[in-house]
C-alpha cells in the first residue's frame, strides 16, 4: 500500500484542486490525506472544507482548524481567543452567504482525528514532541487509544501534537507533519519526521507527499497560484 499526504493548505483552494488533479494523474487508486490547516490566511477557506470533504480526503486538525472551531463552540477558550490573531479575516470573509454549512464544516473538524497511523506513516498536525518520551512507553503506537488520551489533554499547550515546533519523538515509524513552515519538504533523520508544510499562504507552494512503507517515494509539487493568498504573508519564509 502507498499514501499521499498533503501539507498545510491555508485557504489555497486552487492550488489545492491543481495538486490533487497532479497526484490522481499518477496514482489514481491512491489514498489521499492531510496534515490540517486547512483554513486561515489563503482566501478561500470555505472553498478547501468542502472540497477535502466533498473528495472524502481524511485529515488530522491542525490549530489553526481548531482555533476557528473554538471561536464558535467556546470562544472565551484559550483556542478561541487566538483565533482572531491568527490570519481569522480571510476566513470569515470565506463564509460570507455561505452560513448555512458553517456547523457542517465545524462538526468535520472537531470529529478530525488527532493522528492517522496507516500501515505507511503516521500523519498529524505537528507530531509527537519528544517532552512526551515520559508519559508513552517505549512503543506508543502499540496502544492507540491510549496515546490518544495522553495527546488529546492539553491541546494549546505549545508541544502539543498541533502546535509543537521542537523537536519530535522518534516513535518507530514515519512522522508526517506540517506546522513548521519549509521552503522545500525536510526530513529529519533524529526523529524519522517529515515536514511537509511549504508555506503556500506565503506564496511558496503547497506540497504532497507520496509514502510507503516509512519510505520516501516522490515529492509532488504545485506552486502557489496567484489569488489564492496575499503577498503580505511572505514574511513567513
Amino acid at each position: 500500500m502507498m499514501v499521499a499526504v498533503i501539507g498545510d493548505i491555508h485557504g489555497c483552494y486552487y492550488t489545492l484542486k491543481q495538486l490533487v488533479d497532479k497526484i490522481k494523474n499518477k496514482y489514481p487508486d491512491l489514498k489521499i490525506f492531510c496534515v490540517g490547516d486547512l483554513v486561515d490566511r489563503g482566501n478561500y477557506s470555505f472553498e478547501v472544507i468542502q472540497f477535502v470533504l466533498s473528495e472524502q480526503i481524511p485529515f488530522t486538525p491542525g490549530n489553526h482548524d481548531l482555533m476557528f472551531y473554538s471561536f464558535f463552540n467556546d470562544p472565551d477558550s484559550p483556542m478561541g481567543k487566538a483565533w482572531t490573531h491568527n490570519g481569522s479575516e480571510s476566513t470569515i470573509k470565506s463564509y460570507e452567504h455561505r452560513m448555512d454549512l458553517l456547523d457542517e464544516h465545524l462538526n468535520a473538524i472537531i470529529n478530525a482525528p488527532l493522528f492517522i497511523c496507516t500501515g505507511d506513516c503516521f500523519i498529524s498536525h505537528a507530531g509527537i514532541s519528544k517532552t512526551f518520551k515520559n508519559k508513552l512507553n517505549s512503543e506508543p503506537l502499540s496502544d492507540l487509544v491510549q496515546l490518544q488520551k495522553i495527546l488529546s489533554e492539553d491541546l494549546f499547550d505549545r508541544n502539543s501534537i498541533v502546535w509543537c515546533r521542537g523537536q519530535l519523538m522518534n516513535i518507530g515509524k514515519l512522522q508526517v507533519v506540517g506546522h513548521t513552515h519549509r521552503r522545500e519538504v525536510n526530513y529529519e533523520k533524529y526523529s524519522n519526521a517529515l515536514y511537509i508544510d511549504t508555506t503556500a499562504f506565503g506564496l511558496n507552494k503547497l506540497s504532497a507527499v507520496i509514502v510507503e512503507n516509512d519510505r520516501i517515494i516522490e515529492i509532488i509539487e504545485q506552486k502557489t497560484l496567484k489569488g489564492d493568498s496575499d503577498k503580505r504573508w511572505n514574511y513567513y519564509l
